[in-house]
């Protein structure tokens, strides 16, 4: 159960953690002080590396929360609510991950690619966008993940 727990909360952390340094740390300085090619192209760059370990950290997150419920908390019906909570809300992630990867990067990438920066720029701006709800989606998990138990008992 320590190392599923420590693999769940490690990819959590790498998720949710990028996220947040992506949005609130990086996000600002690089449109502050970068023009649209050098901006665009940095972006590309940074979710070239994030995004496999987004990929990574959804498959951990999955198989490491189902075998803690299957095998240690004795199934779905023993788990409290806020587990339910994280699990469907968890999804929502996924979803929002797997949207922003499939289209909206693909468009980056194309326009970065053909320097096309005013595509580029409306497509970074719907990233930045959903990365923001993943974001605060993600920081209510770990409330309710941290606190559920206490919270809504």
């Amino acid at each position: 159960m320590g190392i599923a727990l420590f693999l769940h909360i490690l990819a959590a952390v790498i998720w949710v953690g990028g996220m947040f340094f992506a949005h609130v740390v990086l996000r600002p300085i690089a449109a502050g002080q970068l023009e649209p090619p050098v901006r665009l192209t940095l972006w590309v760059g940074v979710f070239k590396r994030f995004f496999p370990l987004v990929f990574a950290a959804i498959a951990t997150l999955l198989v490491t929360g189902y075998w803690m419920i299957l095998s240690f908390y004795g199934g779905f019906a023993a788990v409290g609510l806020h587990v339910h909570i994280m699990i469907w809300t968890g999804y929502v992630m996924i979803l929002i991950f797997f949207h922003v990867f499939f289209a909206p990067f693909k468009r980056l990438k194309r326009a970065v690619a053909a320097e096309d920066w005013a595509t580029g720029g409306k497509s970074l701006a719907q990233i930045r966008s959903l990365v923001g709800i993943n974001l605060l989606i993600g920081l209510a998990i770990i409330a309710i993940a941290s606190g559920g138990r206490y919270l809504l008992a």
